[in-house]
This record gives C-alpha cells, structure tokens and sequence, in this order.
C-alpha cells in the first residue's frame, strides 16, 4: 500500500513542483542516509528569493547541510533533553534544528538546496517546514498535512519525504 502511495504522490508531484517548495527526491528508506535537495522553482512574485529556512523534523539526529557558493549558511542546534549513541561509540547531545541559506536568486532561475541526514527507523511521511524570505514578502512552506495523502489538500505544504521499509516496521526499533 505504501509503495503505490509513494508511486501516486510521485505522479501528481510534477505539477506541484512548479508551485511548491519540494524534495527532488521525496521517497527514501526509514532509518537510512539520504543525501537530496530541496527545490525552489520560483519568488514571490516578482521579488526575487533572499533567504530559504529549513526545520530539520525531530526524529533527524543527524542533518550536514551542503553550503553554496555566494550564499551564507547559518546552522542552528538544538540540545537533546538526553543524550543518545550515535556511530563509533560516540554520544550525541545536540542535533541541528533549522538551516538557513541567504543570497539571491532571481525570479527566473530556480536553485536547490542540500541537505544530508540519517533518517529516523519509522515509516511514514517526514515534513520540513520551510520558509521561502524574498525582497518583499515571504512563501511559508509551513503547513502539515494530516497525512502523506493530503498533501495538496493544504494551501502551503511543509516539504515532505516518504519513509518507507526500515527496522520499524520489521520489530527492530532503534537497532542499526
């Protein structure tokens, strides 16, 4: 069921890429590393993109954005309220929350923007609310849908990647 919701959501998202902010790929596998972009196809408007936000979902303990020449990138963490093993016996006590990127992109270019993570073991629909910042005005890729399906269903949908397969669904949960 959830490959041929991943398969309808991929047919229709063509259309939405045009008016949305989107991940260039927007299937993965729970519990693995993803290394994608997301896509600004567009401004607001006629004001060119100034700055793109992204809030890294809770369950991502492990997000490196990849920087972009002419642009700043500023990262911003988060302490975890208890500190969990990460790779190689190491200890996490921090994981990043949000990714800024500012430059300028003008209206008739799009650009993408990186991002690689390890991903949480659950299945299911992973949202990343964006904020789009132009010379005038903003577009807030904010809104969560109540599930994959609805995607479209809401005006201003937060970018989302659909997590499928992993530990989770085979009885493994927090195991790698």
């Amino acid at each position: 069921m959830k490959r041929i919701l991943s398969a309808l959501l991929a047919l229709s998202l063509p259309a939405a890429a045009s008016a949305h902010a989107v991940f260039s790929e927007q299937d993965a596998e729970a519990g693995a590393y993803y290394a994608g972009f997301l896509r600004i196809t567009h401004g607001c408007g006629a004001s060119p993109t100034v700055a793109v936000r992204i809030e890294i979902p809770e369950g991502v303990l492990s997000a490196k954005p990849q920087p972009k020449p002419g642009w700043e990138l500023t990262i911003e963490r988060q302490t975890l309220p208890k500190p969990v093993a990460g790779e190689g016996g190491s200890m996490i006590t921090e994981r990043v929350s949000a990714v800024t990127w500012r430059g300028k992109l003008p209206v008739d270019q799009f650009d993408q923007f990186g991002l690689a993570m390890k991903l949480p073991d659950t299945s299911g629909p992973l949202f990343f609310p964006t904020v789009q910042s132009c010379e005038v005005g903003a577009n807030e890729w904010t809104d969560i849908p109540p599930s994959a399906e609805a995607w479209h269903s809401v005006e201003h949908p937060a970018p989302m990647l659909v997590l499928s397969g992993g530990m989770a669904m085979e009885g493994h949960s927090g195991h790698h």
